[in-house]
C-alpha cells in the first residue's frame, strides 16, 4: 500500500490556519517494518510536518529503537546518555525514567505500577507533576475540579556533552481514560486550554519564529544560546513559572562549583534558530529552563539600525535578563490557539521532529491510573545547524 496522510484533528481551541502545516496521521504502512523507500517518504514527511501519528500499531521496543535510529544511523545512546539519568540522583529527570532492559535506548514512562513489562518484574512510574516543579501550584480543590498546568516546555536533549536528538518516538502501551482537564496558565492573561487527560502538548518551532515582530526576529537570527553545565542538576533546586516555560529567577540554581564534574568544552552553545534539513525553514528551538547565557551577534553590514535591539551585539549573562528576553520571544507561541494537545489512544505511535517542536507533559493522574509509554530518542551524531548568511541578511 502507498503511504497516505491526513491532517491531525485540530481541537476547537486551535487556530486551524496556524496549525495547517503541523502534524499528519499516516496510514497504509507499518512503521515497524518500513521498506527503504517507505522510510524515505516518512523521513521527509516528518521534517515537513513536525509530527506523525500512526494508529493501532503493534511495535516492540526493538522495532521502536530501529525506527528511531533510522533517522540518524550513527547515533547510539539514549538522548541523555545510557544510565545517565538513573545514576544522576540530583537530576530533575531522575524519577521520570525507567530503562527497558533488553533495549536500554528505550525508556518506560508513565504513571502507576506496571508488572512483568518487557523484562521489568515491577516498575513504579510517576507522571511528572507541576506541584513539585513550579513556584506556585493549583490548589487541591481546583485540581479536583480538573484544573491543571503544562509541566515543562522542552526539547528532549541532555544539553551538555551530547547533541540534541533529531527525532523522538512515543508509543502508547496503556492509556487510561478519564475526564478532560483544563490547563490554566496562571500568568495574568486568563489563558486556559481544555485538554484530554494525560495529553502531550506540542507547539511548532516555525510558528514560534514566524509570529515574532521584526525586531525580535532580528535578535533570534543573530543569537546563540549557552546552556548551563549539567543543566538538569543545575536547575533542580529552582522553581518553574506557572506556564512551564522557564525558571523563576530566585538565585536557587546549583552553583557551578557544586555540580558534578564538568568541562567547558562539553558545554552546549547552540543557535537560537535551528534550520530544517529538508525544508530549509527556521525553527525557534530553545529549552528555556536550561539556558545560562545569550550571545548576540551585531547587525550585519547594511542592516537597518533604527528600532533594532542589540544592534552592536551583546553577551547577556544576567539570568533574569536572559530569561525575560527568552520569555518575551517564546510565550506568544504557547497561546491556546497555537497548541496541539494530542488525544492519546492505546497503540498510538507518535514521531516528532525534536529539533523543530517544543512539547510538554500535561495534567495529573491519580496513583491508581496506570499509564505506560515507550519513549525513544538518541543523542545525535551532530549538532543542529543554524541560520545561513542569507537567513541572517534576510531577517536581521
Amino acid at each position: 500500500m502507498a503511504v497516505e496522510i491526513a491532517p491531525l484533528p485540530v481541537p476547537p481551541s486551535a487556530d486551524a490556519s496556524k496549525l495547517k502545516n503541523f502534524g499528519r496521521e499516516v496510514k497504509g504502512v507499518n512503521p515497524g517494518s518500513l521498506s527503504p523507500e517507505e522510510f524515505k517518504e516518512i523521513h521527509d514527511l516528518l521534517y515537513q510536518y513536525g509530527a506523525l501519528l500512526f494508529r493501532n500499531v503493534d511495535l516492540s521496543p526493538q522495532q521502536q529503537y530501529a525506527l528511531t535510529k533510522a533517522f540518524d544511523p550513527t547515533s547510539e545512546s539514549y538522548g541523555h546518555g545510557n544510565k545517565k539519568t538513573e545514576g544522576e540522583k540530583k537530576s530533575i529527570l531522575h524519577p521520570d525514567l525507567k530503562t527497558i532492559p533488553s533495549v536500554p535506548q528505550v525508556q518506560l514512562i508513565g504513571n502507576g505500577t506496571v508488572y512483568n513489562h518487557e523484562g521489568l518484574a515491577e516498575a513504579k512510574l510517576k507522571h511528572p507533576s507541576h506541584t513539585t516543579f513550579h513556584k506556585t501550584r493549583i490548589s487541591p480543590e481546583d485540581e479536583e475540579k480538573g484544573y491543571t498546568r503544562f509541566y515543562r516546555w522542552h526539547i528532549d536533549a541532555a544539553l551538555y556533552d551530547l547533541s540534541p536528538p533529531k527525532v523522538t518516538t512515543l508509543y502508547g502501551v496503556t492509556v487510561p481514560k478519564g475526564a478532560r482537564q483544563r490547563v490554566r496558565y496562571d500568568d495574568g492573561t486568563g489563558d486556559e486550554l481544555e485538554v484530554p487527560l494525560g495529553t502531550t502538548a506540542f507547539v511548532d518551532g516555525r510558528n514560534m519564529f514566524d509570529i515574532l515582530p521584526p525586531e525580535l526576529k532580528s535578535v533570534a537570527v543573530r543569537t546563540k544560546v549557552k546552556y548551563a553545565p549539567h543543566p538538569y542538576v543545575w536547575m533542580a533546586p529552582a522553581h518553574a513559572l506557572s506556564t512551564g516555560l522557564g525558571i523563576m529567577s530566585e538565585g536557587l540554581e546549583m552553583p557551578y562549583d557544586e555540580l558534578p564534574p564538568w568541562e567547558e568544552s562539553k558545554i552546549k552553545v547552540l543557535p537560537m534558530l535551528w534550520k530544517n534539513p529538508v525544508t530549509g525553514e527556521l525553527h525557534f528551538q530553545v529549552h528555556p529552563c536550561g539556558v545560562a547565557e545569550l550571545l548576540i551577534d551585531p547587525l550585519p553590514e547594511g542592516a537597518k539600525r533604527e528600532g533594532a535591539l542589540y544592534p552592536d551585539g551583546a553577551h547577556l549573562t544576567n539570568l533574569k535578563e536572559v530569561r525575560d528576553l527568552l520569555y518575551k520571544m517564546q510565550r506568544p507561541a504557547i497561546a491556546p490557539s497555537l497548541v496541539y494537545p494530542h488525544d492519546w489512544q492505546e497503540r498510538d505511535l507518535v514521531l516528532f521532529h525534536n529539533r523543530g517542536v517544543l512539547h510538554t507533559v500535561v495534567g495529573a493522574f491519580k496513583p491508581d491510573q496506570v499509564r505506560a509509554f515507550h519513549q525513544c530518542n538518541l543523542a545525535a551524531s551532530d549538532d543542529p545547524k543554524g541560520p545561513t548568511e542569507e537567513d541572517v541578511k534576510r531577517w536581521a
